[in-house]
């Protein structure tokens, strides 16, 4: 089935964060950052299946019937193209765009990048995978007025084999014909905001989760695919399903090879506990007494919603349960293979080391044999 993901994440410099060193991996490429002089070489990657960038539309328009696709020789970035009038030689220009996104600001907790990263649905044919990533970087341009470096890439090798996703790499400022302007969407104040009468940034981060709810649906159904994604949360949705823990990739990755991961076991532990809180606080809900003054609900309706959820937390339970039992007998596993790795090893040292006692010996014999005459000859003297 098709799974909903979408992450919208800022780029921070205090966070340790590069335009530069961003757009060199999820582009592939070879970037040197103009800043701090640093290269980031990632032209050796392999599943990077598409990338380009869109401008918004007033651009794309002059672009139109003027330019071929920016020429990337192997191993290297993208070189410079001259641009037709009114747009800007930089924009198409990746290496270009993401230093001058670095260089324009200049405070040490400055955004230097938004990213949306989001989960192809791996039931759609490739072409209408990127075309579907395509159309939301477009949405992003036009509505925030930015370039949007897009790259979509390939599972991982010893991943999820569905796991096709695409990188949006946004600048934080509005594209003009003689630079980065003015911050823009989520990444304005909230004061510009209100002055300038737009919602507020969670109401546009709502938004755009929805927005790609909606695309992805569509090209869903265009492709004759059941399948369907919701942003909503499985509240909303009136799901009964438990949410479920996100782990890390290298935690994910470590217990897919039978290690134990205290990363993952932590993560969670923690998931659980909010969990069990979340359900006790429902649980809570539902034996308050009303308000003064307020309707009561009918028994038989009362007690439907405690029979749910009291349903809801034993199967939480019994499935908690069943991943700690599924955790300790990963984390069994590989003690024993560890110990039965170490007593292999042991044996092994132990017959290098009687192995090279018997040669010493036999060197020993050897030198004596070659010895023994010349010292008999010397006492016939």
């Amino acid at each position: 089935m098709a799974i909903y993901y979408l992450a919208i994440t800022p780029l921070s410099r205090r966070a340790g964060r590069r335009a530069t060193a961003s757009a060199a991996y999820r582009a592939g490429e070879r970037i040197r950052d103009e800043r701090t002089g640093r290269i980031y070489d990632h032209s050796r990657r392999n599943d990077v299946l598409h990338k380009e960038i869109l401008l918004p539309s007033r651009f794309e328009a002059q672009f139109a019937g003027y330019a071929s696709p920016v020429h990337e020789p192997p191993g290297g970035s993208a070189s410079r193209q001259t641009s037709p009038p009114g747009v800007p030689q930089w924009a198409r220009d990746r290496a270009a765009l993401w230093n001058l996104a670095e260089r324009v600001e200049k405070r040490r907790n400055s955004r230097v990048a938004r990213e949306y990263e989001v989960a192809l649905p791996f039931e759609l044919a490739p072409d209408r995978r990127i075309e579907l990533a395509r159309a939301f970087a477009r949405e992003i341009a036009e509505r925030h007025n930015v370039a949007v470096d897009l790259a979509v890439h390939a599972p991982r090798p010893g991943g999820d084999p569905r796991n096709y996703h695409a990188h949006l790499l946004a600048t934080t400022r509005e594209i003009t014909t003689d630079g980065l302007g003015a911050k823009v969407g989520l990444d304005m104040s909230g004061r510009n905001r209100q002055r300038l009468g737009l919602p507020s940034g969670i109401r546009e981060f709502n938004a755009l989760r929805a927005r790609w709810a909606e695309l992805a649906n569509e090209a869903l159904r265009e492709a004759g695919i059941e399948a369907r994604i919701d942003h909503r949360s499985l509240v909303a949705q009136g799901s009964e399903r438990m949410p479920r823990a996100r782990l890390p990739w290298g935690a994910y990755r470590a217990e897919r090879a039978g290690q134990r991961s205290e990363i993952a076991e932590r993560v969670r532990a923690r998931h659980a506990a909010r969990v069990a809180a979340r359900a006790r606080r429902m649980q809570a809900s539902l034996v308050m007494p009303p308000p003064s003054g307020g309707a009561r609900p009918a028994n038989g309706q009362l007690e439907d919603l405690a029979r749910r959820a009291a349903q809801a937390w034993r199967e939480w339970r019994a499935e908690s349960a069943q991943g700690a039992r599924s955790v300790e007998e990963v984390r069994r596993a590989a003690v024993q293979a560890w110990l039965s790795q170490r007593q292999e090893r042991a044996d092994q040292a132990e017959a290098s080391a009687a192995m090279r006692e018997r040669v010493r010996l036999s060197a020993q014999q050897r030198s004596r044999e070659n010895e023994g005459p010349a010292r008999d000859d010397e006492l016939s003297l």
